[in-house]
């Protein structure tokens, strides 16, 4: 090693942002109340749980977020390796993402009776390899929400190279960096309203169309968001962590959003997928990720513990609620009287036991081999 290298001083790590960490429990609870609630029962906040298909994106646009958050210094100075890099990412993701896929084995009998043999083939093939997102009609095979687990994967395949690419300095640079990206993110989509390549006029949540899935479900169409919160993670650095400044910025983003999604049944719903959302998204972080109000309220240590779990909770919580609904488990204890809340508070204890029991300690076996 150069002595140069040698000479260096390690990069500081950076503080955490717990915030962020509250955020994404609401996120991940709010995808739960959209697979199986009525929004109506939030009242006010019903226009989130009916449209909390868009906490996906959200989650997209983080990951990109705290990637360049944590790791851009790094790579700036050099002390990036990506193998490192892939193998702590992946000893965090993959342990409870083979742990669904286990939970989930009773969802490959129904695989078998609507699939074709050749597609059963390679969905059972593609889905532990975390690539069924590259297919559209297998995207959903096996685990409906790992799909997002196949496009984070890329984006880690791929982190180690884009973060080193030179971004400007100064804020009206990465200003326009974003504008470019929040445009490119919406191509896909402008295309798909334009071209209707599925036949359908006034597609919806419900058209699932060959091209409607590969918009929503293959990493390409999600690339723009993540590389936006790459160049999110930039501005932020230059932003003082205290003021009145990021206070606002938060409270526009989540004003934004919540109009936005209050009026999204009028919404084109391709749009709503990343690009629309994108600067709104960004507002809402840049807020959260300071020191303020609304920071400390989704600070609250149990919102910041739950959040910890937020990844346990999404991969596990389609397949699991089907478990605890068709295995008679509600009726045979007579809490069926409390479903869903019942429900929902088993899959936030699954989750949790999850990230304790078998997250946590893989990830440190498999970092522990790695060194």
């Amino acid at each position: 090693m150069p002595p140069a290298v040698l000479s260096a001083p390690a990069v500081a790590k950076k503080g955490r942002l717990p915030a962020l960490t509250g955020l994404r429990a609401f996120a991940a609870l709010n995808i739960v109340f959209f697979h199986f609630s009525n929004p109506k029962w939030f009242g006010p906040f019903a226009p989130i749980v009916d449209n909390g298909y868009t906490s996906v994106s959200f989650f997209l646009l983080m990951s990109g977020y705290i990637l360049a958050y944590n790791y851009s210094d790094r790579a700036k100075s050099g002390e990036l390796r990506a193998p490192t890099f892939w193998v702590a990412r992946l000893s965090r993701l993959y342990p409870v993402y083979f742990f669904a896929l286990i939970v989930s084995l009773g969802m490959l009998v129904q695989e078998w009776h609507v699939r074709t043999h050749l597609q059963f083939a390679a969905g059972f093939v593609m889905t532990p390899l975390l690539l069924q997102g590259w297919s559209p009609s297998l995207a959903t095979f096996w685990n409906t929400p790992a799909w997002t687990m196949c496009t984070e994967a890329f984006f880690y395949l791929i982190f180690p190279m884009v973060v080193r690419w030179r971004r400007p300095k100064h804020l009206g640079g990465l200003t326009v960096n974003l504008f470019l990206l929040w445009l490119l993110g919406m191509v896909l989509p402008v295309l798909y309203l334009w071209l209707h390549p599925d036949g359908v006029l006034h597609p919806d949540r419900y058209t699932d169309g060959f091209w409607m899935r590969a918009l929503k479900f293959t990493p390409p169409p999600h690339l723009p968001s993540f590389l936006f919160g790459i160049v999110l993670a930039d501005v932020d650095a230059k932003l003082a962590r205290d003021g009145y400044k990021r206070l606002l910025l938060g409270l526009g983003g989540v004003a934004g959003l919540y109009t936005i999604l209050y009026f999204g049944d009028h919404m084109p719903y391709p749009m709503m997928h990343d690009g629309l959302l994108m600067p709104l998204f960004a507002l809402a972080i840049l807020g959260l990720a300071g020191r303020n109000l609304i920071s400390r309220f989704f600070g609250f240590a149990p919102f910041v513990a739950l959040g910890q779990a937020s990844y346990c909770l999404y991969i596990l919580h389609f397949n699991l609620w089907n478990l605890i609904h068709s295995s008679g488990l509600l009726e045979k204890t007579g809490l069926i009287q409390l479903d869903p809340w019942i429900s929902y508070l088993l899959l936030i204890t699954g989750a949790v036991l999850t990230m304790v029991l078998i997250e946590r300690p893989a990830q440190r076996w498999i970092r522990s081999i790695n060194q």
